[in-house]
């Protein structure tokens, strides 16, 4: 009898535990039951009010600015991060005996840019412009009295990365038989006047300007055009004035091959530039918005289109899947959807990088044929590339095709061949009649590294070849 007492009592006591705990844990649940919510004929108390917000909480507007300078600044470190890819590109595509030039040229374009940039270029770009060509004040970036909440800084370093990139576009294109000093004098140049006056015309409302391509509706979301085609035809101009290295063309006629060192290499920085576009393209917006999702969508499929169609035009033509036009067909994609990036739906990303894989194979041959001298295709990924995908902002624009706006997008093209022509062309041909433009027979077939550096990319495993 004793024994079941016990049994009893333990039940009762752990139930009792049971519903103690089940009251403190599941307040809620007691809330509920009529009879344990209140004494009867009373009110249960009103539920406790929020905690108010503190004073100095942000507003929405406060929250969103925020997010727009940190989603743009952000956006311009993946563009720097390009210059990475720009690097490890032309170095793989070139030869060793070059790779410490290519890498000085990358480092010390940003380098020389961004003080060009920060004293002259960002105020000729983006100052005010009465005239529509050309921006008159925020030298030394002066205007930061006028801008209080600091936008200004955050702009100027997403604008300085896109003028870097402008400029090292030039270096794969004049690779291999440039002097040093005159490719410092060029990124000066085009840094400072080249590009921003050319950007000024396009994007100068952006900041305080309004050009004039700008007030006719020109596209070109995030720089096909303002970026990659005034470098392109920059470099254009430059392989012209070098001519080509030693030993590319016979006397027949004939294309002689100068393989890279390491398509591996070039292929990381492809991988490189693929990603840091997702900042280049979205990056645009500089606000941290919806927008940016679509953006990327446009950018990916371009790049994957300008793939594939590049691997089967280079397949068709030389009987194989050759790795470094595929390469190159990414770039073209990416460079050509970098106008209509945000006019554009999925399926004309993907007819925009589908056409520029075609056309930059068969503009590298063209560029061949003619004797011009391209180590990496610079000129036909961002100068070809670059035009045809402004171009193709009208012809798939997604409230469909005008006349009008392809006008518009002609003439832009146009403006930026006729420009850079002018400023590059001369400065490549004052150059060359004054400090030089290229090295001597000597020096380039020993290697830039050897005489212009002192240094090799690969000690102990490298050979400097003699004729």
């Amino acid at each position: 009898m004793k024994t079941c007492i016990r049994k009893w009592t333990c039940l009762i006591l752990c139930l009792a535990a049971l519903l103690l705990a089940a009251g403190t844990l599941l307040p809620g649940m007691a809330a509920e039951t009529p009879d344990t919510a209140s004494p009867a004929g009373t009110v249960a108390p009103p539920a406790a009010a929020p905690p108010a917000a503190p004073a100095n909480a942000p507003t929405p507007a406060q929250v969103q600015k925020n997010l727009d300078f940190v989603w743009t600044l952000v956006a311009a470190f993946l563009v720097f991060f390009m210059q990475a890819g720009f690097a490890m590109v032309e170095s793989g595509f070139t030869r060793a005996k070059n790779a410490v030039n290519i890498m000085m040229k990358n480092l010390m374009d940003f380098s020389v840019g961004s003080i060009a940039f920060f004293l002259v270029g960002f105020g000729i770009m983006f100052g005010t412009n009465p005239t529509g060509w050309f921006g008159t004040d925020g030298f030394f970036l002066s205007d930061f009295a006028r801008d209080a909440d600091k936008w200004l800084y955050a702009f100027w370093m997403f604008q300085v990365v896109f003028a870097a990139t402008s400029a090292t576009i030039v270096s794969g294109a004049m690779a291999e038989r440039t002097k040093f000093l005159s490719y410092l004098v060029y990124s000066a140049v085009i840094s400072a006047l080249i590009y921003p006056v050319f950007g000024s015309w396009a994007w100068g409302g952006l900041y305080h300007g309004k050009g004039w391509l700008e007030k006719l509706g020109f596209i070109d979301f995030a720089g096909s055009t303002v970026v990659h085609s005034i470098g392109g035809w920059a470099a254009l101009w430059g392989a012209v004035m070098l001519g080509p290295r030693l030993g590319r063309y016979s006397r027949d006629g004939k294309v002689n091959a100068i393989p890279g060192h390491s398509i591996p290499m070039a292929a990381l920085g492809v991988f490189i530039l693929w990603f840091g576009w997702f900042g280049f393209n979205p990056g645009s917006t500089t606000a941290g918005s919806p927008d940016i999702a679509r953006i990327a969508v446009t950018t990916n499929l371009a790049a994957a289109a300008g793939a594939i169609t590049a691997l089967l035009t280079a397949w068709s033509i030389f009987k194989k899947p050759d790795g470094g036009m595929s390469l190159n067909g990414v770039l073209a994609g990416l460079v050509a959807i970098t106008a209509p990036c945000a006019t554009v739906t999925p399926v004309g990303a993907i007819w925009i990088g589908a056409i520029a894989g075609v056309v930059v194979v068969l503009s590298v041959l063209f560029f061949d044929r003619i004797r011009i001298d391209d180590p990496v295709g610079a000129i036909s990924v961002h100068g070809v590339c670059g035009a045809l995908g402004t171009l193709l902002a009208a012809v798939f624009h997604e409230e469909g095709f005008s006349l009008a706006r392809l006008g518009v997008q002609a003439l832009g093209v146009g403006a930026a061949f006729v420009w850079t022509g002018v400023t590059a062309g001369g400065l490549f041909f004052l150059l060359r009649k004054t400090i030089g433009l290229r090295v001597s027979e000597e020096e380039e077939m020993d290697g830039l590294d050897y005489h212009e550096h002192g240094n090799t990319a690969y000690a102990n495993f490298q050979l400097i070849e003699r004729r």
